[in-house]
């Protein structure tokens, strides 16, 4: 517009003024405008372009389009006779149009099953409630049984039973959640000098032992279970005998920090199988026929260690939706130093793994909090059948 120049003086940039401004289209639409809201066809020609320009403006100008229908009547319209006109439409069907008949007078409008409805969010279970339902329904189908063990344990059957030494860095309050009342409880006493002997210098089991004095004092304290291995050892006290063939899918409890990865409270899927001939190798057939039905068939094993099994593996799957390997579960046969102090004198295999890691991958997830964080945004957009799907039971 030829308003002002910017020049340069010394080291500082000054603007001047060199005309004043004129009569722009600009002004003159604002003017009118003040008197209220025009359509764009009442304004002059030479300033609907200066109307667009503000309209581009921020906070300046609005332009609203106002689109306008007309219903016109056809020819063929006025050709139809006024019997066609009198037919009534009807939206719903009701118990007394049935009963008098009228529902032949009248015309039942037509359904339009794509027409926009409200949501519906149906009753279903939470994404790890079903897990675990399927979890329990494949261990079924395998001829297993499920056990249920108390979420108060002694650390006489959460340890010591299972061969963990006094002293393991497992059995500190920095990894276990220790009671402060009641502090301790009561020790099954006819199984106390076997598991005493068994860790002090390996008793009848043809094992040295721990060659460590064993405490009565310290197997009386009572903790929240860190692993449902301490249902299991305390289901083989009570049933010696072969066959034996039981799992169980419930909390366990541990001093972690709560991270993408960790949980302080989660589940562990747990099973032990008792028999004559049963060997290391039906126990490698077992798991992963079990995780076959969970729609990983891509599983193996590596060697590993634990105190109460030899030989002990793991057992990982691959993902093929991630091109990456996923730890599973631990197991192993129980050693003698577990199994005859409680009388048991057959091999016993046993496995133990967590539930949520498993849920990580099936629901394709990275942060294992996300099952307990209630986001129902989250819960609604997974169909009830998304499992069963996902691994291939339906």
């Amino acid at each position: 517009m030829n308003w002002i120049e910017v020049e340069k003086i010394g080291g500082d940039v000054y603007a001047r003024l060199v005309s004043e401004p004129g009569d722009l289209p600009e002004e003159h639409v604002l003017r009118i405008l003040r008197n209220g809201e025009r359509e764009i066809s009442e304004m002059p020609e030479n300033l609907r372009e200066a109307c667009q320009r503000l309209a581009s403006r921020p906070g300046v100008l609005e332009i609203k389009i106002r689109r306008t229908h007309i219903l016109k009547p056809t020819v063929s319209l006025f050709a139809l006779d006024n019997s066609f006109l009198e037919v009534r439409e009807v939206t719903r069907l009701t118990p007394g149009m049935i009963s008098s008949g009228e529902w032949r007078r009248v015309k039942l409008s037509r359904f339009d099953i794509r027409a926009p409805t409200p949501p519906v969010f149906a009753g279903k279970r939470h994404p790890l409630r079903e897990l675990i339902r399927i979890v329990r329904e494949v261990f079924v189908e395998m001829g297993f049984e499920e056990i249920k063990g108390p979420l108060v344990e002694l650390a006489f059957w959460n340890f010591d039973a299972l061969f963990q030494p006094q002293d393991h860095p497992a059995r500190e309050m920095h990894d276990t959640f220790y009671l402060a009342e009641p502090e301790i409880g009561d020790l099954p006493a006819h199984l106390v000098e076997p598991v005493k002997r068994a860790h002090e210098n390996g008793g009848d089991t043809g094992s040295t032992g721990w060659g460590y004095r064993w405490r009565e004092e310290e197997a009386k304290k009572l903790l929240l279970r860190t692993h449902t291995t301490a249902t299991t050892i305390r289901w083989l006290a009570d049933h010696r005998e072969p066959p034996v063939k039981v799992f169980s899918v419930d909390r366990i409890y541990r001093n972690e920090r709560v991270d993408w990865k960790h949980l302080a409270e989660f589940h562990q899927i747990e099973g032990i199988v008792m028999g004559e001939n049963v060997s290391f190798r039906d126990l490698l057939g077992l798991i992963k026929e079990f995780y076959a039905r969970l729609g990983l068939r891509n599983v193996r094993f590596r060697p590993s260690y634990f105190p109460y099994t030899e030989p002990s593996a793991e057992a990982i799957a691959y993902l093929e939706d991630k091109k990456t390997w996923l730890e599973l579960i631990g197991m192993g046969v129980f050693r003698p130093e577990v199994t005859r102090p409680m009388g048991v004198k057959h091999r016993v295999l046993a496995w133990g793994g967590g539930l949520e890691r498993l849920a990580l991958a099936l629901y394709d997830l990275d942060d294992i909090r996300t099952f307990y964080m209630n986001d129902l945004n989250w819960i609604r957009s997974l169909p009830a059948s998304y499992l069963t799907r996902k691994i291939g039971l339906i």
